[in-house]
């Protein structure tokens, strides 16, 4: 559907960066992002929220309805609103504003406007870093490619920790601060994990023994899922320079970034822009 009026004019604005409007709209609107963050993380600190609360709440509150008529713009000015408002950053929109709201009902959960940084993701579109988000694009292809070897892996890894921290409860018990076997598995996973919070110790020959296993079974699965997504990194990246061809001499293998063929030295076809 085309908009006419000022419901295009509104677009233009608030959905488009070619315009200079619509650059200055989206920079002041990270500013207002980080800000109104910073003062989230400010009215945590509790000699800061002591002397300067009311003035915290007050800023807070305007953040939140300047977010709210921007949020309610958005979904006025979008040519498919229903597209919009089941994005990702439709979601994300709609988030920023929810716990300001959910506050007057549940005390604390004004905390979770932190997740107003993800707004600030827009910066990739506002500035053209488009081919930082293509890159960030055959991460997530890799990691979708590598999710059933993960997956695969993970339940390995929950099946050996649930394994020892059952040994681990017959062997220490409750005397020694394994009181049941899900508390036995915290154990495990952190123990697999190389993490070692140590609020949880053997303190018998055997249970040292099965700690001593399980430490050095951790330390030699802990470079698996990174090399599952290593390979299907490297086979990503080997995809996209196949498709990368040189219209003089046909040959592939370019860089996605390439601007002139590595073999010939021809000018390669420009890429279009993600939009």
């Amino acid at each position: 559907m085309a908009l006419s009026g000022r419901r295009k004019w509104l677009n233009e604005v608030i959905f488009g960066t070619d315009t200079p409007a619509g650059k200055n709209f989206d920079v002041f609107l990270i500013w207002a992002i980080l800000i109104s963050v910073a003062l989230v993380l400010l009215a945590s600190v509790e000699g800061v929220a002591g002397r300067y609360g009311e003035m915290l709440f007050a800023l807070e509150w305007i953040f939140t309805a300047l977010f709210t008529v921007e949020y309610l713009l958005r979904i006025y000015c979008a040519v498919n609103r229903r597209s919009y408002i089941f994005s990702f950053y439709g979601i994300v929109d709609l988030l920023a504003i929810l716990p300001s709201y959910l506050a007057l009902l549940y005390t604390g959960a004004s905390y979770l406007l932190v997740i107003r940084l993800l707004r600030v993701l827009r910066i990739f579109r506002v500035l053209k870093l488009v081919r930082y988000l293509r890159d960030a694009n055959v991460l997530l292809r890799s990691l979708g490619l590598a999710r059933r070897k993960i997956l695969v892996f993970y339940a390995s890894v929950l099946v050996l920790c649930v394994i020892f921290g059952a040994f681990m409860f017959l062997v220490e018990g409750p005397r020694h601060g394994f009181t049941s076997i899900p508390k036995s598995v915290y154990w495990a996973v952190v123990t697999i994990t190389t993490v070692g919070y140590g609020d949880i110790s053997p303190e018998t020959p055997l249970g040292q023994a099965i700690a001593a296993m399980t430490m050095l079974i951790g330390y030699s699965i802990i470079a698996v899922p990174t090399g599952i997504v290593t390979a299907e990194l490297a086979s990503e990246l080997g995809r996209e320079k196949a498709l990368q061809r040189c219209d003089n001499c046909s040959r592939a293998g370019h860089d996605k970034d390439a601007e002139y063929c590595k073999f010939c030295g021809y000018k390669l076809a420009e890429v279009e822009e993600l939009r």
